[in-house]
């Protein structure tokens, strides 16, 4: 059993994007690390640091319930450009398999993100 994010334009050819439970928490920890904090000290994932305590525009996707509710266009408008930014961060030498599949799965999340934001609809998790 696993995640899927994907647009809710009732259009089955969108693109979507899914992991199995631990791999989306894999993926948010590294996003985290990339914001410069560990979301393994945050409230609700194990720790005590309230989300009012770190500042980025990711938190909508990193402080989101597995089966919580929907973002809207405008939280997805809101992620996308520092997503982006961490999907295209350049990489020195050869990658590490791991975070060249975390990469991969930033630049997809940020497709399914441009479709939400393009076609006014919630991103689904499903």
């Amino acid at each position: 059993m696993g995640l899927v994010l994907f647009p809710g334009d009732d259009d089955t050819s969108s693109p979507d994007l899914s992991w199995s439970y631990t791999g989306f928490g894999v993926f948010r920890r590294w996003l985290a690390q990339a914001e410069e904090f560990a979301l393994d000290e945050m409230h609700d994932f194990g720790g005590q640091r309230p989300w009012n305590d770190v500042s980025t525009t990711l938190a909508p996707l990193l402080n989101h319930p597995d089966d919580g509710p929907d973002l809207t266009p405008i939280q997805c408008a809101a992620i996308l450009p520092r997503l982006q930014e961490i999907a295209d961060q350049p990489q020195e030498g050869s990658i590490d398999p791991l975070l060249q599949r975390h990469i991969d799965d930033a630049r997809q999340l940020v497709v399914v993100l441009q479709l939400c934001i393009e076609k006014d609809v919630d991103l689904l998790f499903g």
